[in-house]
């Protein structure tokens, strides 16, 4: 999406002023995969020969270092190490990097630590190190159970290795995630349901549920694979949120589901327009002081970020945050909640009256997207549905 703003009189001028931090969440990123996936638009490596895991990890620690004067005295609640494929580090490395987090961080004795992995025989065989290395939510990368969609998704492991995977990760974790897809090439309606159903079968406490998209600088967008119409992604999606409902699944936000009080708390932060430090290749951060919010992003190829943190200068670019940023960012991420959010949040989190886009929530309400009152602003599932038309309300192209 192009650069955006609200239009808002007095938007630019109206101070940024803070009475109080957001909650601070830690991202870290393991860019190396053993094959990049054909969708796949992530800041994602194939690992050619060996992964120089122990240089990555020093640059990881000292990339947290520093970081911290930005961050000082502020608890950590939850840490997330994504990819890439942070499976393929091994158990010790996580072990050394979540020990330095504790180390130089308050990080809350409750603090979720998610960590993405894939089913891959050799990943799936480490859960027990990850596991006694202090991650406490494991986020398996399933996407399919049936063997056609994941030799067309490009991915490196079978159904039934991926059975397997989760239920090695029962043994040894009692909060996981399975990240599903539909609308894959060639998927029928019955196809979709029966991957939510084998899930389901496991009973696992959270489940991401994506429309594959065709994104820029993929293969798939190079070489369009023949997908479902979009009446037939709609009915897979409508039948797959009545599945899990029957389930006792919540459906909290665009594309997840969870157990009762099994929300990732990382990614509510996230959508709550929280604040998190982010260490790692291409890793992006977002940082509220009482009067700015400024917005990172580390160097992306691994070896160039490797040498960047050995000079000192890990971060490649760096933005403050206008009035304009600070509130079409937060309607990106709060809209995405099904429940929405309060109206005291979005001053608290962008420090704007609500009263600044009065014009864009009329808007909204009218063409039946969004519904609120003095305290709550939400969504219809009209505007659940059509979430790029909600956003566009409210983000307008910079003069």
């Amino acid at each position: 999406m192009s650069m955006h703003t609200l239009q808002a009189v007095g938007l630019k001028n109206h101070p940024v002023n803070f009475k109080a931090l957001p909650p601070l969440s830690l991202y870290i990123h393991i860019p190396w995969c053993v094959r990049k996936c054909p969708y796949c638009d992530f800041n994602s490596h194939e690992a050619r020969g060996e992964v120089p895991e122990a240089a990555y990890v020093d640059a990881l620690i000292r990339d947290l270092e520093m970081s911290l004067p930005l961050i000082w005295g502020r608890k950590v609640y939850s840490v997330f190490i994504g990819g890439g494929t942070p499976s393929l580090f091994s158990a010790q490395a996580i072990e050394k990097i979540l020990g330095n987090v504790r180390m130089l961080l308050p990080l809350d004795v409750n603090a979720e630590i998610t960590l993405e992995a894939n089913p891959g025989t050799v990943e799936s065989g480490k859960f027990k190190g990850f596991r006694e290395a202090g991650v406490n939510r494991l986020s398996l990368g399933i996407q399919s159970f049936n063997e056609s969609h994941l030799k067309a998704l490009g991915r490196i492991h079978n159904s039934a290795e991926a059975r397997h995977a989760v239920e090695i990760a029962r043994e040894h974790f009692d909060n996981i995630n399975l990240d599903l897809m539909y609308a894959l090439p060639q998927q029928t309606l019955d196809q979709a349901e029966q991957d939510v159903r084998t899930a389901l079968e496991f009973s696992p406490q959270h489940l991401s549920c994506y429309h594959l998209t065709l994104e820029p600088n993929t293969l798939f967008h190079r070489y369009p694979p023949s997908l479902p119409d979009d009446d037939a992604s709609a009915e897979m999606q409508q039948h797959i949120e009545t599945l899990l409902a029957e389930h006792g699944y919540q459906h909290y936000e665009t594309s997840a589901f969870a157990q009762p009080k099994k929300q990732s708390r990382h990614n509510v932060n996230y959508w709550q327009f929280g604040d998190y430090i982010g260490i790692g290749a291409g890793a992006h951060s977002k940082i509220s002081s009482h009067d700015s919010v400024i917005r990172q992003a580390r160097y992306k190829q691994p070896q160039a970020y490797i040498d960047q943190v050995a000079q000192g200068r890990p971060v490649q670019t760096e933005q403050i945050l206008d009035r304009n940023d600070l509130c079409f960012e937060f309607m990106m991420n709060a809209l995405r909640l099904n429940e929405g959010f309060s109206t005291e949040l979005f001053t608290e989190r962008t420090s704007l009256p609500l009263l600044l886009i009065r014009k864009e929530l009329e808007q909204a309400e009218e063409r039946g997207l969004l519904h609120r009152d003095l305290q709550h602003i939400a969504p219809t599932e009209l505007g659940r549905r059509f979430l790029n038309d909600l956003l566009e309300i409210f983000l307008k192209d910079k003069a």
